[in-house]
């Protein structure tokens, strides 16, 4: 069963001790892909994400790729302006591809998934989707993106009704 803390009680004694922390966000979890276009279809089709900024890197063979829920309306069109933008944003997606990759069948990444187990998922929400629940936990489904990693698909609503 559920034990539902309440609110405050995860801060109870705790002191952050600098004010500057106040500023601090969650910027980016990083994901090591093997195709870009794969997984650019992925995230940008499936999950309504949108292509924030692409950064190549020609003298170390690897390219990032910045992935978030932002209007396209609102990304700057001025290169300096548009970089500081994307390393601003809340909790995006940082997708990076080692050139080669994509076209070599012994390549292959450690998704946390599998043993020795680590990272284990992303967790986008969506209010507009009824998501009856593949799971113990009703209203929880899982995908996996095309490099294996699982995303956790949640609905804040649903969510709420499941604690109550």
């Amino acid at each position: 069963m559920l034990q539902r803390l309440q609110v405050g009680d995860p801060q109870e004694g705790i002191d952050h001790g600098f004010d500057i922390v106040e500023e601090f966000i969650f910027q980016q979890t990083m994901y090591r892909i093997k195709d870009p276009r794969r997984s650019l279809e992925f995230y940008t089709k499936v999950l309504g994400m949108r292509l924030l900024q692409k950064l190549d890197f020609p003298e170390m063979k690897f390219s990032l790729y910045f992935m978030g829920y932002e209007k396209a309306e609102d990304i700057p069109s001025d290169p300096s302006a548009h970089s500081e933008w994307t390393f601003s944003r809340k909790a995006t997606l940082e997708l990076t591809h080692n050139w080669g990759t994509e076209s070599d069948p012994d390549s292959k990444y450690h998704n946390g998934n599998s043993e020795p187990r680590g990272f284990g998922k992303l967790f986008p929400n969506f209010y507009k989707i009824n998501i009856p629940g593949t799971c113990k936990m009703k209203g929880i489904a899982f995908i996996k993106d095309p490099d294996g990693y699982w995303i956790e698909i949640l609905s804040p609503v649903g969510m709420r009704k499941l604690l109550e």
